[in-house]
């Protein structure tokens, strides 16, 4: 074999190697962070043992396909700890951006910052980080959730009486807003009904043994705020079991407002289980928190104002944007209370419905 001859060999097999390198073993992913010239995209799902986040993540594949990304999906269990871990996994497989709703708002900080030093761009939807930089924030405005069932509860009991509000997670932006917010406005508003506070940790069982508990020291209880779905089955439950389960129409009636808008929900408005709920867009955040991480990959920028998707776009504090999605009141019959305009429980625009 002749120089020229080792030379040419010896090239084909650099070739070869380069172009067996830049493939991963995942579906032929390119170490560029694209698969078929899409971008890859990581997607942290939070949880999976709650109807709306079940929701969200039945959503994410075809809003993915939609904007024409590839994604990459983890499931932290609403554990900072997986989250943390699930990043470390988003870097290691060259994603080109990452979405995310962290349920600690304050401990994903570094991770954030970790992220931000290799220039992968994040958006986290449903929730806000305490500290830390994200390209977008996807929620609702969760302030405006707590103040809504505050306001139908306040109507809805004349003003007197006695509620019981079960607490998300208090490490969480979601859990404070809703709670202060409901808080403030009984106390500016409706002086004279009693407020009492559980915390939860966003943990269905955990909330209906408070509520037993609350129940046996306080009969006269008439209303209920949940901060989510999670507590539902189990209000529905030891009302029943107490004997507290009457139409809306009997005075005898326990008023209850949650906030997600799921399926279930909606059925049991109809049913006059439950009497409102707050439904925060689960096909939205899973649509929009694409869009804008793909935004961000694309180099596009965004400014505090109206959207062309009926939300408006604030600043939440320095370099830090947040988009929130319209989250309506849906009621038995759409009609406004306290001024506050509802939507009726089977309107086809609600995502429960679809």
């Amino acid at each position: 074999m002749n120089v020229n001859t080792s030379l040419r060999l010896g090239l084909v097999s650099l070739v070869g190697l380069s172009l067996l390198s830049a493939c991963s073993s995942d579906g032929g992913v390119a170490a560029g962070g694209t698969a078929g010239g899409k971008p890859l995209i990581g997607v942290d799902y939070p949880r999976s043992d709650t109807d709306f986040w079940n929701s969200y993540i039945k959503y994410v594949p075809p809003s993915a396909q939609e904007l024409g990304v590839e994604l990459k999906t983890t499931n932290s269990q609403n554990d900072i700890a997986n989250l943390i871990s699930n990043t470390q996994t988003f870097i290691s497989q060259n994603v080109k951006g990452v979405v995310m709703a962290p349920q600690d708002t304050a401990a994903i900080a570094p991770s954030l910052q970790q992220l931000a030093d290799k220039k992968i761009p994040v958006v986290t939807i449903d929730t806000r980080p305490d500290s830390g930089k994200v390209f977008m924030v996807v929620r609702a405005d969760n302030r405006a959730y707590g103040t809504k069932a505050c306001r139908f509860l306040g109507t809805k009991l004349g003003g007197k009486g006695k509620v019981i509000m079960f607490q998300g997670g208090l490490d969480s932006i979601n859990g404070r807003d809703r709670t202060e917010s409901f808080n403030e406005c009984m106390k500016q508003n409706y002086p004279g009904i009693t407020v009492f506070g559980e915390a939860t940790e966003w943990k269905g069982d955990l909330a209906a043994s408070k509520f037993q508990t609350r129940l046996s020291s306080d009969p006269d209880i008439k209303g209920v705020y949940m901060q989510s779905s999670f507590a539902l089955a189990g209000t529905l439950q030891v009302l029943k079991q107490r004997n507290l389960q009457f139409p809306p129409t009997d005075p005898r009636h326990v008023f209850v407002v949650s906030n997600d808008g799921i399926p279930e929900e909606l059925k049991d408005i109809k049913e006059g289980l439950i009497d409102a709920t707050v439904s925060q867009p689960a096909d939205l955040f899973a649509k929009y928190g694409l869009y804008y991480v793909k935004a961000a990959i694309d180099g596009k920028t965004f400014a505090p104002g109206p959207t062309d998707h009926s939300s408006t776009i604030i600043q939440v504090r320095d370099g830090l944007l947040e988009d929130q999605l319209a989250a309506p009141l849906v009621t038995a019959d759409g009609a406004p209370i306290a001024g506050e305009p509802t939507v009726k429980y089977d309107d086809k625009t609600l995502w429960g419905n679809s």
